[in-house]
């Protein structure tokens, strides 16, 4: 981090592990949509299948959501998101043997890696609130949050290597080794407590959920990551296919155009984070910068999606990828710090809330394109849906988002 420094020795080295559990977390769950190119002719899938299988881990994720949140609350970031990420890397190096054992087995293990990295959001939420003064928390939710899109970046191309080379269980063991080598350096390197100066997250008191769930700028954040979630989890679930099955790549060349467009989405998130904190040091009232930032990207980023179907070489649509998460990366700082605004003790309670809303779409989403590519032979009909849901999300979040404190 850079700028005015924090409050604490220790914050850099949080928002890094953080950034690095969420990078680590996006390995495990993202290889599997390379890897399953490759399961799908072994195992005798056809594609219907494979979207259950893509969704499994959605299952797992949904249902820790908000105990998480409330156990970091309760608890601290440090030992939940310490264990979450030892047990989720356990079921990645598990997923091979459940695969070859049976559906249902393997079905199991993805829902487990679900329940493990259900912390890692809510987790890094709550080191951020011990950890980080509040001018710098929109880039360091922004840092963080892009271990998702480098996470992508990496385990896209390198999973498509790793399965021509060793074949598609060696990604499973590899990825899931790092987990440990993280835990380690989490365990050793980060301490209890908090920094001095920060807010204590609830100050012993109990949640108030009534108040919480009764807020309409909690649910506009929820409306808007539910959208977001929407297109991210689509995106990358089935962007190696659709390369594959769109322009007849190889199972390689689908892995490194499908990375591309994550890599402007790592940029583009950081990018975001800063603009946010320096419009706020400006003196730009909190509930315009979230909205200024929010509003146009998510407008944009469904625009690129409408011309998608359009696309009539790999190298126009990846351009319109690029631009449409780096669209959805940029609006990242309007809602993913909201929640500090509105309610900075329950600042991840509230993103278990939203990251609850904000798992369907990889559940309901990830499966529905599987049945609508099955059932139309092409992708125009789950992109041009994805966008839909994008610019209802942005509505809301314009009419019901605030930055203003909501709970005390």
């Amino acid at each position: 981090m850079t700028g005015t420094p924090t409050v604490s020795p220790h914050a850099s080295k949080v928002v890094l592990l953080c950034f690095a559990a969420v990078l680590i977390s996006y390995l495990d769950r993202t290889n599997i949509s390379v890897a399953a190119i490759a399961m799908q002719q072994d195992l005798g899938w056809d594609e219907a299948t494979k979207g259950v299988v893509l969704s499994s881990f959605f299952v797992g994720y949904l249902l820790l959501q908000l105990v998480a949140g409330t156990l970091a609350n309760k608890f601290g970031g440090r030992i939940v998101l310490g264990v979450a990420v030892l047990w989720w890397s356990l079921f990645t190096a598990l997923t091979p043997p459940a695969a070859l054992a049976s559906f249902g087995a393997l079905i199991a293990a993805r829902i487990a890696l679900g329940l493990g990295e259900a912390a890692v959001f809510p987790g890094s939420i709550n080191m951020i609130g011990r950890w980080v003064l509040p001018q710098h928390r929109s880039r360091a939710v922004a840092l963080f949050s892009s271990g998702l899109a480098l996470g992508t970046v990496i385990a896209l191309p390198l999973t498509a290597w790793i399965v021509r080379e060793w074949g598609w269980p060696a990604s499973f063991y590899l990825f899931g080794a790092l987990g440990i080598v993280w835990g380690a350096l989490w365990f050793f390197t980060v301490p209890e407590g908090r920094a001095e100066g920060v807010e204590v997250a609830s100050a012993g008191n109990a949640v108030p959920w009534r108040r919480i769930f009764a807020t309409p700028a909690v649910w506009a954040i929820v409306a808007v990551h539910f959208a977001h979630n929407w297109a991210l989890y689509v995106l990358l679930a089935w962007l190696p296919s659709y390369f594959k099955a769109t322009f007849d790549v190889s199972l390689a060349n689908a892995g490194w155009l499908s990375a591309a467009p994550w890599l402007a989405s790592f940029v583009m998130v950081n990018v975001g984070g800063s603009v946010a904190d320096r419009l706020l040091r400006s003196g730009m009232p909190t509930t315009r910068v979230r909205k200024t930032l929010l509003t146009p990207a998510f407008l944009g980023g469904a625009l690129f999606l409408v011309l998608l179907p359009r696309a009539t070489t790999p190298t126009m649509a990846v351009v319109l990828m690029c631009c449409t998460t780096s669209a959805l990366a940029f609006c990242i700082a309007g809602f993913g710090p909201n929640s500090f605004d509105i309610a900075p003790r329950y600042a991840d309670v509230i993103w278990g809330i939203s990251n609850s809303a904000g798992t369907f779409p990889g559940i309901i989403g990830v499966s529905i394109t599987g049945f609508l590519v099955q059932r139309t032979g092409s992708y125009n009909a789950p992109f041009l849906l994805t966008a839909g849901i994008c610019v209802v999300g942005a509505l809301v979040y314009l009419a019901f988002g605030s930055g203003e404190r909501q709970i005390e």
